[in-house]
C-alpha cells in the first residue's frame, strides 16, 4: 500500500509513521525535511505543504492509496488539499480533534454523531470547519474523505496534564520533584481520557486503505477513563514524588491566564468519555495496550535518560506560583470575611 503523510514526524504522527513502516507500507512523508533521521525507511518529499506550487512539484507523478494530513488546521488547508489530491488518492484522512464535540456536554458519552460546536476555542471551531468542507467535497464530487478525532494523546516526549507547558513538559515533573503544587482545574473529579500515541497508531493505520471508512468519522482514543486527580497522582508517582495538587476553578484559571481559555473551558474542564465501538468494529486489533500508569513511567524515564531533555519553562513555572498564591490569598480572605456568619 502506497501512503502519504503530510507531516509525519510529530508526537502522534511519528508513532503512526513507525507502525506504518513496521507493517510494510510504502510510506512517503511530505514535509520540510527538518528531521531527516526521524523516519528511516520512509521516502521524504521535501516541500512545505503550505507552499502549494512547491508541494505540487514534489508530488508530481505520484498517486497514493491513502493520504493523511496531520497539519490541516483551517478550511483553507483543506481547500489546498482538495486541489492537490483530486484524482491522486483513494482515501484522504483528515486528523481532526475530539475537542470539536459540543460544549457544554449534553450527554456523558461522546459518540461520532455527537453534534460539533465549541464556543470557547478557535482551534476546535476551525477543525469543525475543516470537517464540514471535507464532507461537502465528498457529497458534491465524491472526494474520498475520512475523519479521525483523537483526544489528548501523549508519548515518551510529553507529560499530558491539564496545566503544563506543552513545549517544555518536563516543567511539571520538576515541580513535583521539588515539592511544588501542580494545578488541577476544578475539583479534580472530572473524567478524562488520555491515549498513548502507540495505541492511537493502531487505530489510524488500521483504517488506511479501507474503502468502508470513506465518508466516516472515528473516535480513536483509549478506553481507560481516569479522574484528573488520578492522572496527576500517577504523574507524581512516576516522578518519584509525593502527589501535591491545588484545585482551582477553571474559569478562575482562564481569567488569570487568558491563553488557557480555549484549552480549559473548551476542552479539559469538562468530562471526556468516548464511545470507541466504531473504531473497534472497523479495526478489530485496536485496543488500549498502554495504560496511563505504564505510559507515564516510560515518559518520565525518557526525560531522565538525558539531562538535555529536562528543560523547564521558567516563565510559566513562576506564573503558576503567582496564580496559586493569589488563589490562596483570595480563599483566605473569603473565609475570613464570612467567618462571622459560620
Amino acid at each position: 500500500m502506497k501512503v502519504l503523510f503530510i507531516g509525519g514526524t510529530g508526537l502522534i504522527s511519528g508513532a503512526c509513521t513507525r507502525l506504518a513502516l513496521e507493517r510494510g507500507m510504502e510510506l512517503f512523508l511530505l514535509n520540510r525535511g527538518g528531521k531527516p533521521d526521524a523516519a528511516p525507511g520512509a521516502t521524504v518529499l521535501v516541500a512545505d505543504a503550505h507552499d502549494e506550487p512547491a508541494a505540487e512539484t514534489a508530488l508530481a507523478g505520484h498517486r497514493f492509496d491513502a493520504v493523511v494530513d496531520w497539519i490541516a488546521f483551517t478550511p483553507d488547508d483543506v481547500e489546498r488539499d482538495l486541489r492537490l489530491f483530486r484524482g491522486r488518492t483513494d482515501q484522504f484522512v483528515l486528523v481532526s480533534s475530539a475537542s470539536a464535540y459540543r460544549k457544554p456536554l449534553v450527554d456523558w458519552i461522546l459518540r461520532e454523531d455527537t453534534p460539533l460546536a465549541n464556543p470557547h476555542w478557535d482551534y476546535s471551531r476551525n477543525k469543525i470547519a475543516c470537517e464540514e468542507r471535507l464532507m461537502c467535497a465528498l457529497r458534491e464530487e465524491g472526494f474520498p474523505g475520512t475523519i479521525v478525532r483523537p483526544s489528548l494523546t501523549y508519548g515518551d516526549t510529553q507529560v499530558p496534564l491539564a496545566v503544563n507547558s506543552w513545549e517544555r513538559p518536563y516543567t511539571a515533573i520538576a515541580r513535583a520533584r521539588r515539592g511544588a503544587a501542580l494545578i488541577v482545574p476544578g475539583d479534580g473529579t472530572s473524567l478524562w481520557t488520555i491515549t498513548h500515541n502507540s495505541d492511537f497508531a493502531v487505530g489510524l493505520v488500521g483504517l488506511l486503505g479501507r474503502p468502508q471508512a470513506v465518508g466516516q468519522a472515528f473516535n480513536i482514543m483509549s478506553d481507560e477513563v481516569l479522574t484528573w486527580d488520578e492522572i496527576y497522582r500517577q504523574v507524581a508517582l512516576a516522578a518519584g514524588a509525593e502527589p501535591r495538587v491545588v484545585h482551582i476553578a477553571s474559569d478562575f484559571i482562564a481569567a488569570c491566564l487568558p491563553g488557557m481559555h480555549g484549552t480549559l473551558l473548551g476542552d479539559k474542564s469538562v468530562s471526556a468519555v468516548f464511545d470507541t465501538t466504531k473504531i473497534r468494529r472497523f479495526v478489530p486489533d485496536f485496543r488500549t495496550a498502554t495504560p496511563f500508569a505504564e505510559g507515564i513511567r516510560r515518559t518520565v524515564a525518557w526525560f531522565d535518560a538525558d539531562p538535555a531533555r529536562q528543560q523547564v519553562d521558567a516563565r510559566l513555572d513562576a506564573r503558576w506560583d503567582r496564580l496559586i498564591a493569589a488563589y490562596q490569598r483570595g480563599l483566605a480572605g473569603a473565609v475570613a470575611a464570612l467567618a462571622d456568619e459560620a
